[in-house]
């Protein structure tokens, strides 16, 4: 879904993580940062990538949810760290590993990952 959604013209890096579901288990959670000097309204970006990802992927991929963010969380290598969002997105206890490039970024991520994560459910 990252290698569909990073196609976007708007889209500078992302990250799906899969959310708890009471239903199917997991559903993806899509976290993008726009390309510098870009102006697009969230909603029209999730829509487009939605879109793509239902054409390249199908359906069954059940991609709905994107949220814009100023930055992911990084080791100072370069790794996204999927597993810290998931776990606060789900509500879980989590501990920001000593590796982070910025801790400042989990601070500034933490309400848009609790939006999309637990507290919608």
């Amino acid at each position: 879904m990252e290698q569909v959604i990073g196609q976007h013209p708007a889209v500078a890096e992302c990250a799906v993580i899969g959310l708890a579901d009471p239903l199917k288990g997991q559903r993806p959670s899509g976290y993008v940062v726009l390309k510098s000097g870009v102006d697009i309204p969230e909603e029209v970006l999730a829509k487009d990538l939605v879109a793509l990802v239902r054409r390249d992927i199908g359906a069954v991929a059940d991609f709905k949810h994107v949220t814009v963010v100023d930055a992911l969380p990084k080791t100072r290598s370069g790794k996204i760290l999927r597993k810290t969002m998931r776990q606060i997105a789900d509500g879980e206890e989590y501990t920001v590993p000593s590796t982070i490039e910025d801790p400042a970024v989990i601070d500034n991520l933490i309400g848009a990952l609790r939006v999309g994560g637990a507290e919608t459910r």
